[in-house]
């Protein structure tokens, strides 16, 4: 045991060893502190890149020359109310992989939405891979497409505007 000030010399010595050691510890914890990975939204991006570029394919004509434009694969599904064309199409484009089996755990259901009269909008449904539960992830890929219709609340066909919009997500 020391005594007289050579004690006091001790404590003070101990106590900022002490404080040091608390120091250090704090910023080492904080350093080392596991954040949440940038790339934790890659998947739903990768997703609606997927269905953004596979709705362009079937709403690109097959055929174009300057006396003619082919209707384009999206336009005739929606101008004929043809789920299974759609189903047909759409699905192979967003399951396609390298492997040789497809990939099935790429669900989707799909409508398109369209403006008749004032202030009136109306969705239509075209067809899905499976039910929508509830508790799905999904993302939504959209594009515009021009018909040639008659859509219901309007009286008569004419060249008209229709959002396709399909929800994708995987299972």
């Amino acid at each position: 045991m020391v005594s007289g000030d050579g004690g006091q010399l001790y404590t003070i010595e101990g106590v900022a060893a002490g404080l040091i050691m608390i120091m250090t510890a704090y910023l080492v914890v904080n350093a080392t502190s596991v954040y949440t990975a940038g790339d934790t939204h890659i998947n739903d991006m990768q997703l609606e890149v997927l269905g953004s570029d596979a709705l362009k394919m079937m709403g690109t004509p097959a055929n174009t020359t300057m006396n003619s434009i082919d209707n384009s694969t999206l336009r005739t599904i929606i101008e004929s109310n043809d789920g299974n064309k759609f189903n047909a199409t759409f699905f192979p484009l967003i399951n396609n992989r390298t492997l040789q089996e497809p990939d099935r755990f790429i669900q989707y259901t799909a409508s398109y939405t369209y403006r008749y009269g004032v202030d009136s909008v109306n969705s239509t449904f075209i067809t899905s891979s499976r039910n929508l539960t509830g508790g799905e992830h999904t993302v939504r890929a959209t594009k515009w497409v021009v018909v040639n219709k008659q859509l219901p609340g309007d009286s008569m066909e004419r060249d008209r505007a229709v959002l396709v919009e399909v929800l994708m997500w995987r299972d």
